[in-house]
C-alpha cells in the first residue's frame, strides 16, 4: 500500500496538489489515438469514438492523479465504468508496462485476454464493466472499504452520460454522500451521446447535470474534458469535504473530423482511406 511519503504529491488544506505537464499530456494523447487507430485495422470493429472522447480524462488519471510507489504499483484505485471506452485504458496500461504489446495485438482475437469491455482479472483492471450503471456502486463500496480498513487510497471512476440514466448510478451517489466517502472522485465523460442518440435530445431532463449532482450531496466542478491539466487542477483544488464529481464536457470521436459527433463511429473500424485520413489529421495537431 502506498503512503504519502512514497508519492510526489504535496499536501495543501488536506488535499493533494498534483504537478502535471500539459504539453507532455498532449503528446501522449496524440500517440494514444494513433495506437487505437492501428488496432482498429486488425479487427472488424471497435469502440473508437467512445475511447477518443475520454483520452485526456484517462491520461490525467494515470499520469496526474493516481499515485505509484517505488515498485510502480498503484496506490489508488481506478474503475472504467464506461466500459466501452476501454481502448484508451488498454493502450495506457500497455505503455505503463502493465499490459504487453502482444495483448494489444490480440485484442478481441481467440486466445487474447482483451475484450470489447474490460474484464476483471486482466492486469490493471479492477472490475468487469460495460454493463452500464454498476461502476458507481462498485466504486462507492471500494472507497468505503478503504475507509474501514484505514487505507490512504483514492478511488477514481469514469462514467458515461448514458449510464447516468440508470437509477443504480444515482442510488450509489446518494449512498456515497450519506457515507461521506470524500476520497471518491467521479468523472463524467459528458459527450452528449448515448450509444446512437444525442442525450440532450433523447433525455433533455438529464440537464442541468451539475444541479442534480450537487443536490445529491457531492462537490461539483465543470471542465473542458479535453484539457487533462484542467481535470488535474480541479481535483487538486477540491475542498475535500464531500465526494467529488467532475463534469468533463467532451466531443465523441475527438481528434478526427469525420468521427466527431457522428453516431456511426460508436462501434466501427475505419477503412484504409479513412484510417490514413485520421492519421494525417492527428499529425497536423502536433
Amino acid at each position: 500500500m502506498l503512503n504519502r511519503s512514497q508519492s510526489d504529491l504535496t499536501n495543501r488544506r488536506g488535499n493533494n496538489a498534483f504537478p502535471f505537464d500539459r504539453d507532455a499530456s498532449k503528446e501522449r494523447c496524440l500517440r494514444y489515438r494513433r495506437k487505437i487507430l492501428d488496432i482498429s485495422q486488425k479487427v472488424p470493429a471497435l469502440h473508437i469514438a467512445p475511447a477518443f472522447s475520454c483520452v485526456e480524462i484517462v491520461d490525467a488519471v494515470y499520469h496526474g492523479l493516481m499515485r505509484r510507489n517505488e515498485d510502480g504499483e498503484f496506490g489508488d484505485s481506478f474503475l472504467m465504468s464506461k466500459g466501452h471506452g476501454c481502448m484508451i485504458q488498454y493502450v495506457i496500461l500497455a505503455e505503463l508496462g502493465v499490459l504487453s504489446q502482444n495483448d494489444l495485438d490480440m485484442y478481441c482475437k481467440p486466445g487474447g485476454r482483451l475484450g470489447a469491455h474490460p474484464d476483471y482479472g486482466v492486469p490493471g483492471v479492477l472490475a468487469a464493466t460495460g454493463s452500464l450503471g454498476h461502476g458507481m456502486g462498485m466504486a462507492v463500496g471500494m472507497t468505503y472499504a478503504d475507509r474501514v480498513a484505514d487505507l490512504d487510497r483514492n478511488t477514481y471512476v469514469v462514467l458515461s452520460d448514458g449510464e447516468m440514466q440508470e437509477g443504480s448510478s444515482w442510488e450509489a451517489m446518494m449512498m456515497a454522500a450519506n457515507l461521506g466517502v470524500n476520497n471518491l472522485i467521479a468523472i463524467l465523460d459528458l459527450n452528449d451521446f448515448q450509444g446512437l442518440g444525442q442525450t440532450s435530445i433523447t433525455h433533455p431532463a438529464f440537464y442541468p447535470v451539475n444541479q442534480k449532482v450537487a443536490a445529491f450531496g457531492w462537490e461539483v466542478a465543470e471542465i473542458d474534458g479535453h484539457d487533462a491539466a484542467a481535470l488535474v487542477t480541479a481535483i487538486a483544488e477540491r475542498r475535500g469535504e464531500k465526494p467529488m464529481f467532475i463534469i468533463a464536457r467532451t466531443v465523441k470521436g475527438r481528434g478526427v473530423s469525420y468521427m466527431e459527433n457522428e453516431p456511426i463511429w460508436h462501434y466501427r473500424s475505419p477503412n484504409k482511406a479513412e484510417y490514413e485520413q485520421a492519421l494525417r489529421e492527428l499529425s497536423e495537431q502536433q
